[in-house]
């Protein structure tokens, strides 16, 4: 039988962390708890994590501080969902932008967290189906950039390395399967997260804009990544060795 998944609850509520401690354990996970930055990081030195459930608010260090630190270049790609309040929207978009996986607004239903936890694994493990079924390319390269398949990161006409979050990555894969093609947001939340877009879901565009900026592309004279009003997005060279879908 196969170790289940290793979750790892960063909240310095003591009675919400235990609960949910307790409760991803009743549901066939692994989990473990730490009140702030010093517990995470011996648990992370310690022990083999799946997924990080980091809270923003903690004393001393706060989740903001703990993610830029997890995603800077050559540390963690572990999967991270940010629990956030509700008037904490700023912040909870800086979150995404550092890297976040996805967030949940406190208060929230435990089954609600294990739904976003099992979600969350699964996309980050699984390449879109259109990607999958292709031989896998190493390297694509399009304009000055050149992306790794294999390490995920990209890299520019310098050799410099560029770092992606696991959600960077698959919407850049997914935009390069598809050049010059107009997708549209709910095309790419389904390929990149497996879930239809509501309204108000604005994680698509937190995820353009992050991926624009690692690839120093601007908005209005774009190169890259161009946005077309009331469709979605094209990404508009020419790409070689990704294939066209």
């Amino acid at each position: 039988m196969a170790n289940p998944d290793h979750i790892l609850i960063i909240d310095d509520d003591s009675d919400i962390r235990e609960m949910l401690v307790a409760y991803l354990t009743s549901q066939g996970l692994k989990a473990s708890g730490a009140a702030d930055g010093r517990g995470m990081r011996r648990l992370l030195s310690a022990e083999r994590v799946d997924l990080l459930v980091l809270d923003l608010m903690l004393p001393g260090e706060d989740g903001i501080s703990l993610c830029r630190e997890l995603r800077a270049p050559g540390q963690s790609h572990i999967p991270i969902i940010m629990l956030t309040a509700l008037s904490e929207e700023a912040d909870r978009i800086l979150g995404l932008e550092l890297g976040a996986d996805d967030y949940l607004s406190k208060p929230f239903a435990a089954r609600e967290l294990l739904a976003r936890v099992r979600s969350v694994l699964r996309r980050t493990r699984m390449l879109p189906p259109t990607i999958a079924a292709e031989i896998p390319q190493a390297q694509i390269r399009f304009g000055d950039w050149m992306l790794d398949t294999v390490a995920r990161y990209l890299v520019d006409g310098t050799g410099t390395v560029v770092p992606l979050s696991g959600a960077e990555y698959r919407l850049l894969r997914v935009l390069l399967q598809h050049p010059q093609r107009i997708l549209s947001r709910d095309q790419l939340l389904q390929l990149t997260q497996g879930r239809d877009a509501d309204v108000f879901d604005r994680s698509v565009d937190l995820l353009v804009s992050r991926v624009r900026q690692r690839l120093r592309d601007e908005p209005r004279e774009s190169r890259y990544i161009k946005t077309v009003r009331n469709e979605g997005y094209v990404f508009c060279l020419p790409v070689n060795g990704a294939g066209t879908g």
